[in-house]
């Protein structure tokens, strides 16, 4: 009985220990939270200060990922907003606004009064409403030390005619949340999934939303049929027919503690409107036929002029116990919804036979992977070949080729020419990356930055690319960009700098302005200043 009692009082002991340290963790984390606030309430308070709109003629954007880019719904021009970057040691995060003209292939940042505050992971939909309106959900923003983050559950919508930033306040709208999906859909903004994380714990969503563009109200919608599970960073897009896709994602979940596995689905849904129910819903879980993408997270998503959806690049992740690596692509796949059908986006003509890499720099870092769309390199190509295990207990085999690294894991040319064809057009391809950006317009497809890995250096992008959907050629290079110009702060001096970035958002516009700008400009010649606030390596679920 002795030891018994003893059992018992120790255990009461464990669970009163517990106790007290989920109320310390609590606390800790509420005060996090109202920090986040805080330094969200600085910087707007900064962009307050901005009374009058400001159109300046630029260079292009300096590095980003998860930023979004949007098609202007009447002119010749392509909307990029938010974003983040990570130099080793801090993170930037934006809200600015740039502006890209096709027609006279330049860049204009475009300042407004009273912008959305600093995000990434957000989701911005176009609509050609009033001469176009963006309007953007959610997304996140970090601490300075990148291991906490505040989501938000706000709703923008910038006036592209007057140039005028809204913030639209409605009730009963979907909680803090990023790597959500949304699209248009009618007359309303139709919202699916993505993920929270505190400093306690993480929860992936599967939840459904919509938002009437008429009465400006937020409805919950409850579909009949088994829907995709929890997760974020999926494919969503609007057929011709009108129903929605959802395909694939991310999602991770604890296996034991301090220790998530994550999971790269691969399954298909898709979501009707029942006929004459008006907000009514159903799921119907798919199969398509074809050559399917390989499981991955990470990927870019874009609608073809033909209503089929376009999916670019990502990540693979292999997961050994607390090991991860990345292979990441450069792949294109489309699905047909009417044909329910993937099908490889090949590239055609004798143009893209011809033609090989340019030539890798030496001092550049290695390790990525870049695959090989087309030609060869100096070297024999290395075939590699890889099972995995979708989520479906299918098992798909890869055979990937990958080219003949450089310095920089560019692949190399066994010329010494400088890599241009007859018109003097670098004879470049977008090299394999997740986060990218997509957008079409007039039946060209846009892609610019992104990021890959280059063992543990991260490489952030900021090249443009345009493919003509139509034709299948060859890609063509807009904005191109020397991974090696790109500085990398190692992790030893992250613990000084990280002090002096909080001096700087704690200080005055001036002396902000002058700490993180100049820091900005040093590292990204061509860079706008941005904000650093954290040092937290972006995530391939958003």
């Amino acid at each position: 009985m002795g030891k018994k009692g003893k059992k018992e009082k120790k255990g009461r002991g464990a669970e009163k220990t517990a106790a007290k340290m989920e109320k310390k963790v609590s606390k800790r984390s509420q005060k996090e939270e109202e920090d986040l606030e805080a330094l969200i309430a600085h910087f707007q308070a900064l962009d307050a200060r901005k009374t009058r709109i400001v159109e300046t003629p630029c260079s292009p954007p300096s590095p980003r990922l998860n930023a979004s880019l949007c098609a202007h719904p009447e002119k010749e021009e392509l909307i990029l907003f938010g974003g983040e970057y990570f130099n080793g040691q801090k993170t930037f995060l934006y809200n600015e606004l740039y502006i890209y003209n096709i027609r006279k292939d330049a860049w204009t940042k475009v300042e407004i009064p009273n912008p959305p505050p600093r995000r990434c992971a957000h989701q911005a939909v176009m609509v050609p409403q009033g001469g176009g309106q963006l309007w953007i959900f959610g997304g996140e923003f970090a601490s300075p030390d990148g291991e906490h983050f505040y989501h938000y559950r706000d709703l923008w919508v910038l006036h592209l005619a007057t140039r005028t930033w809204e913030q639209v306040r409605s009730p009963g709208g979907p909680s803090g949340r990023s790597g959500h999906r949304m699209v248009a859909w009618k007359r309303q903004l139709i919202l699916f999934g993505g993920f929270h994380e505190s400093t306690r714990d993480y929860i992936y969503y599967n939840d459904l939303y919509a938002f009437n563009l008429d009465a400006f109200t937020w409805s919950r919608l409850s579909p009949s049929g088994t829907g995709p599970t929890p997760r974020s960073g999926c494919q969503m897009t609007v057929t011709a027919q009108g129903s929605i896709v959802i395909y694939g994602g991310y999602s991770k979940q604890r296996v034991r503690k301090d220790v998530d596995r994550g999971t790269q689905h691969s399954d298909m849904f898709l979501l009707k409107a029942e006929e004459g129910r008006e907000g009514r819903w159903a799921w119907t879980r798919v199969n398509p036929s074809g050559a399917k993408p390989t499981p991955r997270s990470g990927f870019s998503v874009a609608v073809a002029p033909n209503h089929q959806t376009l999916l670019f690049g990502g990540v693979c992740d292999d997961e050994e116990d607390e090991s991860l690596e990345g292979h990441f692509l450069s792949d294109l796949h489309f699905y047909d919804p009417v044909r329910n059908r993937w099908f490889a986006g090949q590239l055609k003509g004798p143009k893209v036979e011809k033609r090989r890499r340019r030539r890798g720099k030496k001092g550049e870092p290695r390790g990525a992977n870049k695959q090989e769309l087309k030609g060869t390199g100096a070297q024999e190509p290395l075939q590699v070949v890889r099972e995995l295990v979708a989520e479906d207990g299918t098992v798909v085999t890869i055979q990937q080729g990958l080219a003949a690294l450089g310095p920089a894991g560019q692949a190399e040319s066994d010329d010494s020419d400088d890599g241009t064809n007859e018109a003097g057009v670098p004879a470049v391809e977008p090299s394999p990356r997740s986060s990218a950006m997509l957008a079409v317009k007039h039946g060209r497809l846009y892609l610019y930055g992104g990021m890959f890995e280059a063992g543990d250096r991260q490489v952030t992008l900021s090249d443009l690319y345009c493919l003509d959907l139509h034709k299948m050629e060859e890609w063509t290079v807009l904005v191109e960009m020397d991974p090696e110009s790109q500085e990398w702060l190692e992790e030893t001096d992250s613990e000084e700098d990280s002090d002096e970035a909080k001096g700087a958002e704690g200080g005055g516009e001036s002396e902000e302005d002058e700490d993180s700008g100049e820091e900005a400009r040093e590292q990204r010649p061509s860079a706008a200043p941005g904000e650093p606030f954290a040092d937290s390596l972006p995530r391939t679920e958003q």
